[in-house]
C-alpha cells in the first residue's frame, strides 16, 4: 500500500491537473479525428476473411520483401551521409547555410514525382552524369538502385533535421572542455558529440525507414515498376486498387500496421534504451 504523504501527493496531483482550454480542445480532436478517421476506415473496409491469403500470396510478399529490403539500404545510406551533412550544417560555420539548410530540406516539400523526374535528369542516359555512367556500363534507372537512390532522395532530409536540431540544441561544454585537453575537432565529434546524439539519430533513423517503405511518385518516375526489381509496396498497392479494391485495402493495411509497429516499437525501446 502507499503511505498517506504519497495518496496525499497523488490526490493533490489530481487536483492540480488542469483541462486545456476549449478553445484548443475542440480544434486539436478535430485534427486527430481527421488524421485517425481513414486509419479505422481503412481497418473496418478491410476484407478479414481473405486477408490472410491477400497478404500471404507471392506478389504482395515480393513486392513486401523488396520495400523493405530497399528501405533498410536508404536508411543506411541516410545515416552514413545525413549525419555528417547534419553536422556541418550546425556546426561547420557554413557562409549561407541558412540557403543550404533550405537546399538539403526541399525534397521534403517537393512532390515526389518530382524527385523522380530531377533523378532522371542527372542519372537518365541523357542526364548529366547518367551519360558518362552508361559509358562505363553502369545503368541506374528502371533497377533496383534507382529504387534505393528514389527512396533516399526523399527520406534523408526527415534524418539531417532530426539531427541537425538535437545538434544545435546540445550543451557543447564538454566539447569545449576536450579541446582544452588537446582532443581533435573529429575526436570530440566521435567520442562525446554523436554519443550525445545518439537518440536524435535513432530516431531520425526511424523516421527515414518509415518515409522510404512509403515511397512511391519518385520511385515509379525513376525506377518503374517492374515485378520483382522495382515494384515496392506501394506501387503493388496503386495497381491493386484499379483491380481488386479489397486486395490494395488489405496490402495498404499491412503496410500501415508495419509502419505503426516501426514507429512505436523502435521509437520507444531504443530512445528508452539510451536515455536509461
Amino acid at each position: 500500500m502507499r503511505s498517506a504523504p504519497a495518496r496525499r501527493s497523488g490526490r493533490g496531483a489530481r487536483r492540480g491537473r488542469r483541462l486545456p482550454p476549449w478553445q484548443l480542445l475542440i480544434p486539436g480532436a478535430l485534427g486527430f479525428a481527421f488524421l485517425t478517421l481513414p486509419l479505422i476506415a481503412l481497418i473496418a473496409q478491410a476484407p478479414w476473411a481473405d486477408l490472410a491469403g491477400t497478404v500471404t500470396s507471392a506478389p504482395v510478399v515480393q513486392a513486401l520483401g523488396l520495400s523493405l529490403r530497399t528501405a533498410a539500404s536508404a536508411t543506411v545510406i541516410s545515416v552514413v551521409l545525413g549525419v555528417p551533412l547534419a553536422w556541418l550544417l550546425a556546426r561547420g560555420d557554413l557562409p549561407g547555410a541558412g540557403v543550404w539548410r533550405a537546399v538539403v530540406t526541399l525534397p521534403m516539400v517537393l512532390p515526389p514525382v518530382v524527385g523522380g523526374v530531377a533523378l532522371l535528369a542527372l542519372l537518365g542516359r541523357r542526364g548529366l552524369l547518367g551519360g558518362a555512367l552508361e559509358a562505363l556500363g553502369i545503368t541506374l534507372p528502371f533497377t533496383t538502385a534507382a529504387v534505393v537512390l528514389a527512396q533516399t532522395f526523399v527520406a534523408m532530409p526527415f534524418l539531417v533535421l532530426s539531427v541537425e536540431g538535437a545538434l544545435r540544441g546540445m550543451d557543447r561544454r564538454d566539447e569545449q572542455i576536450a579541446a582544452t585537453l588537446g582532443a581533435s575537432t573529429f575526436y570530440a565529434a566521435r567520442r562525446i558529440t554523436l554519443p550525445a546524439a545518439a537518440p536524435a539519430i535513432v530516431s531520425g533513423a526511424v523516421l527515414c525507414f518509415a518515409r522510404a517503405l512509403g515511397e512511391f511518385g519518385a520511385t515509379i518516375t525513376f525506377a518503374g515498376n517492374f515485378p520483382g526489381t522495382t515494384r515496392t509496396m506501394p506501387i503493388a498497392i496503386y495497381l491493386a486498387l484499379e483491380q481488386d479494391q479489397d486486395a490494395a485495402i488489405a496490402m495498404a493495411l499491412l503496410l500501415m500496421v508495419i509502419c505503426a509497429v516501426v514507429l512505436i516499437a523502435l521509437r520507444s525501446r531504443w530512445l528508452g534504451w539510451w536515455r536509461r
